[in-house]
């Protein structure tokens, strides 16, 4: 049988025996009242209380949260809504070609600033040591010429034109050590830019006729038999005339292009050129193309001649026949280096 709380409480044995020991005290009146109130105003009370347990602990503070919750405001946002469209989850621009997301913030903000710099230019306000190569004549803007060898700030600003350059060039080709760079500078941003290389030879490009194919097949005239409709006493006559195109099409060439056998001596290799959307049409290639004329080689000035274009696109060859005066330009291979 269990033993009472009480029995925990009593006074050793030994104390018991040495109280029985002890002389008896007497005590009067006074002190005996004394000794009453003492007890009285003295008293120690234990009180005990269960320990709550492991469950019920979590189960408050899981109650308390949620009254803090239910106290704060809740938003409801919505971002996307899919309704089986296409361009759910990005959608491309059709001008810089960045992909983002439509409703994202950040996401717009980002392709918002991109877009402005690759239609309007890089903002530029300009280097302490520029090594400005070229001023056109009468109108607002400076061609400067980066090397390898500039301050590390040129050469990051270099790297992120190149980085526009390829969203319309292509990755991975652009630039290497060798190459020395032109930009021209407009408005404190950079409206286009240049990658030129030195080269050993390049070959000539055959120059087609206007009026013919690239298979040499000639467009002639074709004129259709004349058809008569009549009603009564009135009659309509069609005549249909196929004419030729004024310009030869690129798209005759189907991308190649035709080049003699013989390698002619060459100086310069224009690697890569690129203008601005939003400021094509304006002349700004061409200032490019005298700048490296003109400062490519120390003490020497390049003639058009001289000048080779890397498998230009539709665009770059209307461009080089253009600048060079005639069809014949050169065009190189570009791991035809001169080291």
């Amino acid at each position: 049988m269990q033993s009472k709380i009480n029995s925990f409480f009593k006074p050793p044995s030994s104390m018991l025996n040495e109280r029985s020991n002890s002389p008896p005290q007497f005590c009067d009146d006074e002190n005996d009242e004394l000794a009453i109130w003492e007890k009285s105003q003295h008293t120690i009370v234990n009180t005990y209380t269960r320990r709550a347990s492991k469950f019920e602990r979590v189960s408050r503070e899981e109650c308390s949260s949620n009254g803090r919750n239910l106290n704060k405001k809740r938003s409801y946002a919505q971002f996307h809504l899919e309704l089986g469209q296409s361009n759910f989850l990005l959608q491309g621009c059709s001008i810089c070609g960045v992909k983002y997301s439509p409703g994202d913030e950040a996401d717009e903000k980002n392709h918002t600033v991109f877009h402005k710099n690759f239609t309007l230019g890089i903002q530029f306000k300009g280097w302490r040591n520029e090594r400005v190569v070229h001023t056109p004549n009468g109108e607002r803007g400076r061609v400067i010429l980066v090397l390898d060898s500039d301050p590390v700030a040129q050469r990051n600003k270099v790297q992120e034109v190149v980085k526009m350059m390829e969203t319309e060039l292509g990755e991975g080709w652009i630039f290497h050590k060798l190459c020395k760079v032109y930009i021209f500078v407009l408005s404190q941003r950079i409206a286009g830019c240049l990658v030129a290389e030195p080269i050993k030879e390049a070959f000539e490009v055959l120059s087609c006729s206007v009026g013919e194919r690239g298979d040499g097949a000639t467009q002639k005239k074709v004129r259709s038999n004349p058809g008569k409709l009549q009603f009564g006493d009135i009659v309509f006559q069609r005549e249909v005339i196929k004419r030729a195109p004024s310009e030869v099409s690129h798209e005759s060439r189907n991308g190649a292009i035709l080049c003699k056998k013989e390698a002619i001596r060459a100086v310069c290799g224009i690697r890569a050129i690129w203008v601005t959307p939003c400021n094509r049409r304006k002349g700004i290639a061409t200032q490019l193309l005298e700048a490296v004329r003109e400062s490519f080689c120390r003490g020497y000035g390049i003639g058009k001649s001289e000048l080779a274009f890397s498998e230009p696109s539709s665009d770059g060859e209307a461009l080089a026949s253009k600048y060079i005066g005639t069809t014949s330009f050169l065009v190189y291979k570009t791991g035809n280096l001169c080291r």
